[in-house]
């Protein structure tokens, strides 16, 4: 830096040979300087850079926690004897490990919604409110790709973010993956925090956020609406999850009062009904006969009815990650209509 101030002065009074070191001192410092993002991607990345920074940073904390957290569990699970021993005898000695993955499952659950708030809510809204949109159109760049280097970012920000969060994640509940008191793999807790979900659920959150940030051009309505979008963007996903399997059913036919008549279902499976099955081939329902006051009155009863068996359907683990993709698929392409929206139609509302 010195030599920079010394060749500078000695530069002004026509010293040649201390002028040429200041400039190439100068020179390389200013290159130095200089970013390494240029034009409008740099300019994105100013504008937004504390958002996207913590959200990069909250991501690697997250995961050196998680990684800590998983070679406990690994400890645990190699001192206690699993798979050899259930961890329902294990007690009080494993619910740590417990709150921690309700924890975190919650954490995650919550991402959509907190980066569809503050991130994509404000990421247009803001310009269009304190007129930093009008600005960019008077440039030489156009509005097109001002709208794609935002959305290429914030988009870019969210995969690498979510799909960190999902893979380290899903590393660390892999070993009790079939424990289903531990998280049911068709709860939200473990469907929308592994695999393709989160990233798609995120996506879809903040650039739906961007999209009504784009048509109510204020950033405080803009959030208020996007929480309440999001909100009922999980409840639907929840309400829809199972749908996206192919239901399994099996029948038995060694009647339904025997100790081992009830069918075996394979580990991890997630029971959606149960009914009677009849001679015939009908199903009847599985309060059939319920109201009979001793097993032999219900046997009187099953045998009027002319039951043989039990019905089960329900829903294999083995079907979790073709679901999950299938889902991501449905929300990937909601995403990309909304991209489109937003070039078609928004983009024209963007000065």
């Amino acid at each position: 830096m010195s030599t920079f101030t010394r060749g500078s002065t000695r530069t002004s009074t026509g010293s040649t040979s201390d002028g040429k070191n200041g400039t190439m001192n100068g020179t390389t410092t200013e290159a130095n300087r200089r970013p390494r993002l240029s034009g409008m991607t740099w300019l994105v990345w100013r504008q937004h850079r504390a958002a996207f920074w913590t959200i990069l940073v909250a991501t690697a904390l997250s995961v050196a926690w998680i990684v800590y957290q998983r070679g406990q569990l690994v400890d645990f699970l190699d001192g206690y004897g699993y798979p050899g021993k259930s961890l329902d005898e294990a007690g009080a000695k494993f619910q740590q490990y417990n709150n921690a993955f309700s924890f975190v499952s919650m954490g995650l659950q919550a991402i959509p919604i907190l980066l569809g708030v503050f991130l994509g809510a404000p990421l247009v809204a803001g310009d269009l409110e304190n007129g930093t949109a009008k600005l960019v159109a008077a440039q030489s760049m156009s509005r097109t790709r001002w709208l794609a280097t935002k959305l290429a970012l914030a988009g870019l920000v969210v995969v690498v973010s979510t799909g960190v969060m999902s893979a380290v994640f899903g590393w660390w509940w892999n070993p009790v993956r079939s424990e289903v008191t531990i998280m049911d793999w068709t709860s939200g807790a473990a469907f929308n925090t592994t695999g393709p979900v989160p990233v798609a659920l995120t996506l879809f959150s903040v650039f739906g956020g961007v999209a009504i940030g784009a048509v109510l051009r204020r950033t405080l309505p803009a959030m208020v609406v996007t929480f309440g979008f999001t909100v009922v963007l999980q409840l639907v996903w929840d309400y829809f999850l199972l749908s996206l399997g192919n239901v399994v059913t099996v029948t038995t036919n060694k009647g339904v009062m025997d100790e081992n008549a009830f069918p075996s279902l394979p580990r991890g499976a997630y029971e959606i009904d149960q009914s009677y099955v009849t001679g015939s081939g009908d199903l009847a329902g599985w309060s059939t006969c319920s109201e009979s006051q001793t097993d032999a009155a219900r046997q009187v009863c099953l045998d009027k009815a002319d039951v043989v068996g039990w019905a089960v359907q329900y829903l294999p683990m083995s079907q979790m990650n073709a679901m999950q993709w299938f889902g991501a698929s449905i929300l990937f392409a909601l995403t990309a209509g909304v991209v489109a929206f937003l070039f078609f139609w928004g983009r024209k509302r963007l000065v």
